[in-house]
């Protein structure tokens, strides 16, 4: 009998006892077959290979049993309703991105609520009235077509906009005329890992590409070299300009962006997903008729270290990079000189990392990171420092923004108990402004947000950032969610989320841990949770829970993880390592073959943070710790909730199906492992009807498995 047959004829059972007997489910099976591969010497069985053919009727088949038996079972969670109701009152507040100004007008983004998508306004000033200039929302009703990127051309004529079918990483680029609120004819296809950066002529635009995948084929690795190319208005992309591309490296990726005066191209080569990468750039000679011609020159890096470009002042290039100071340094560069390029420090390496860097009404802007808090300091274009502005509390400030030649400088400010709020200053923005407030249906005053630090096994100082009501007693007997990434420098810093306030108010706890592999401390802290040091990222975490334990603000019992993408890996990896420390566990959209992570989509960019299996040194640290390669039978694992979305092109869905199948097989207890697949939805995006439809999902099963029952004995809780 075939596979297909065997699972049409399977009845997916749940039982009806009562969910918190933790009843035995009646899992799809998961058929295994004999595949053995040979990793220098090693045999590695790999028994659900078959779940990567990911347009096979088998596996679409063995997807849609394995969500009858997740959804049957999270239905009936006792608050998956409540916690539906309450997150969409939170998430219904009005949110607004960063202004940024091009073509003499403000650009950004606001969804009024609930809106699937943010749609698109300028203002002429910050006090003019807003235009719509596109709803992304009447592209498809459902979101089914996500808005990835937009740019407005710098004369102020065109929005060119960057579209994602369920917000996938291939996109197609289209021109709006803003006159006329009409699309060109033109449309840019086969565009990855892209940003899209105008001549100033407003004649056309830069943007990065891939040979466009065969049909049926967009989650194998991507064909051929990335490359930067040149879009003429009015011109079929067959005949776009290559600008650059290498060869001899077809794993890094390319991109463009145009000076503020329009002179120079500069042209970013960097090393897959890592930070290390080159600069080129190329004179355009004149803003209004740009001269393509030549190949780009050589500005700075080699692959060894992070180059970033922010800004220029006439032929001075402004690059914050960590070459030479893991905590990074400011060094401006002359270009168009006789004699060879020399980089001059404008601002040293402090104590301090610096995190983000703009020029701004004619002064350097830092953005730097202060044992994971955030403070601005401004500088004169020698170094000079000329003061700083600090939030008050603990939060986190994004997407600095600013112009050499305007005054208004821009950036959001969030923490875990109030939202994003984009502000507007000037000088050294003693008296920042908000730019259209964000006012959530939520009362912050009873919570309250501190630092901690745990003690790693290496002896690591780990901090971590934990919120919850305001004088919560230290009995070890709240349930707590710890929420960590720890990769590829990515620091992360305390914000808000729109959901959160949901769990503190059934008496949660919400904790983000800053562990190794992240950016907190530098490329130092990153490179220590990278490669062979990963098991560091592992070790830190698990501290962290640990900590929580001991502090008396958790138990086991009550303790749950989290993490996506890279964090999924994490949850999963420390699951796998110690199942007695947690009692839940959800990993989404995890890389959790790391054996096999390298053979589809942009996965080969990851081995510089990850290493390649093909290398011997290397396959034995990945095989320690690969979530799927290290499950082990008799073992009792955490209530599991495994998420991703079956248009995932970043990590592929099939990482989340292996896991499932082999966790389902060898759990030993009754805890639940659930595979929740979002059709239609890819790595990071949902429309928001759907992602507050998850949300609810993954809370109610956290609060099922750390002991919170219903609203009235919460409330009764809160009352005692």
């Amino acid at each position: 009998m075939t596979l297909f047959l065997i699972l049409a004829l399977m009845l997916v059972l749940v039982s009806a006892e009562g969910l918190s007997a933790e009843p035995s489910l009646d899992y799809p099976p998961s058929i295994t077959v004999d595949v053995v591969d040979d990793y220098h010497g090693t045999q590695v069985t790999d028994p659900y290979r078959w779940l990567e053919q990911l347009e096979s009727n088998d596996t679409h088949l063995w997807i849609e049993a394995q969500n009858r038996v997740a959804s049957k079972y999270l239905d009936a969670l006792p608050l998956r309703q409540t916690l539906h109701k309450r997150i969409t009152e939170l998430w219904n507040y009005p949110k607004t991105t960063v202004p940024r100004q091009e073509g003499g007008r403000l650009w950004y983004r606001k969804n009024s609520g609930l809106q699937p998508q943010a749609v698109v306004y300028y203002r002429a000033t910050l006090t003019s009235p807003p235009v719509m200039a596109l709803d992304p929302n009447l592209l498809s009703p459902d979101g089914a077509i996500a808005l990835s990127q937009i740019a407005p051309s710098p004369d102020g004529k065109f929005l060119a906009y960057a579209t994602a079918a369920a917000g996938v990483d291939w996109e197609t680029i289209r021109v709006r005329e803003l006159e006329t609120n009409r699309d060109l004819g033109d449309v840019v296809e086969g565009v990855r890992f892209s940003r899209i950066a105008w001549t100033h002529d407003g004649k056309g635009f830069f943007y990065s590409r891939y040979r466009e995948p065969q049909a049926g084929l967009e989650r194998q690795s991507p064909s051929g070299v990335h490359g930067l190319y040149y879009h003429r208005l009015g011109t079929a992309q067959s005949v776009d300009r290559l600008i650059y591309r290498d060869n001899n490296d077809p794993q890094w990726f390319v991109r463009g962006r145009v000076t503020r005066d329009g002179r120079y191209l500069l042209v970013r080569v960097s090393q897959g997903s890592g930070r290390r990468n080159r600069l080129y750039y190329l004179d355009l000679k004149n803003a209004t008729e740009p001269q393509l011609e030549g190949p780009p020159r050589h500005l700075a890096g080699n692959g060894e270290a992070m180059y970033r470009f922010f800004g220029n002042v006439g032929a001075s290039f402004f690059i914050l990079t960590d070459s030479g100071a893991p905590r990074r340094k400011i060094v401006a560069v002359e270009v168009n000189t006789q004699a060879p390029l020399a980089a001059k420090t404008v601002v040293h390496e402090g104590r301090y990392v610096i995190q983000d860097a703009v020029l701004s009404g004619g002064k350097i802007v830092v953005q730097h990171l202060l044992d994971v808090r955030n403070r601005i300091k401004f500088f004169a274009l020698n170094g000079r420092e000329l003061g700083e502005s600090a939030p008050a509390g603990i939060g986190t400030i994004r997407d600095l923004t600013g112009l050499y030649d305007v005054a208004e400088l821009f950036y959001s400010f969030t923490s875990p108990l109030s939202p994003s709020t984009v502000f507007v200053c000037v000088d050294l923005c003693r008296a920042p402004v908000p730019f259209e407030a964000a006012r959530p249906a939520f009362d912050y005053r009873a919570y309250e947000t501190k630092q901690l630090l745990a003690t790693s096994k290496d002896g690591t100082r780990v901090p971590y950032f934990l919120t919850a009501r305001k004088n919560v007693p230290l009995d070890g007997d709240h349930p707590t969610l710890l929420y960590g990434y720890g990769g590829f420098s990515n620091s992360l810093t305390p914000r808000y989320r729109a959901d959160l306030p949901a769990w503190l108010e059934l008496g949660g706890i919400f904790v983000t841990a800053n562990i190794r592999g992240g950016g907190a401390y530098g490329e130092v802290w990153h490179r220590d949770g990278m490669l062979d040091k990963k098991q560091n990222s592992f070790d830190d975490f698990i501290a962290v829970a640990e900590d929580l334990i001991r502090r008396g603000y958790t138990s086991a019992r009550r303790l749950a993880i989290q993490g996506s993408s890279n964090g999924g890996l994490l949850v999963a990896a420390v699951s796998n390592q110690r199942p007695d420390l947690f009692a839940v566990a959800t990993p989404a959209a995890g890389v959790m073959d790391m054996l096999r992570y390298d053979k589809f989509t942009s996965g080969g960019a990851w081995v510089a943070e990850y290493g390649a299996p093909s290398d011997s040194k290397m396959f034995g640290f990945l095989f320690q710790y690969s979530p799927l390669h290290n499950l082990k039978p008799g073992v009792c694992y955490p209530a599991t909730l495994i998420l991703t979305g079956d248009r995932d092109d970043r990590v592929v869905p099939s990482h989340s199906f292996k896991y499932a199948a082999a966790l389902q097989t060898i759990q030993k207890c009754t805890r639940p492992v659930l595979l929740r697949v979002d059709r239609g939805t890819s790595h990071s995006y949902r429309p928001t009807g759907r992602r507050i439809v998850e949300l609810a999902d993954r809370w109610a099963f956290i609060a099922a498995h750390t002991g919170v029952k219903t609203m009235r004995e919460v409330t009764a809780h809160k009352q005692k």
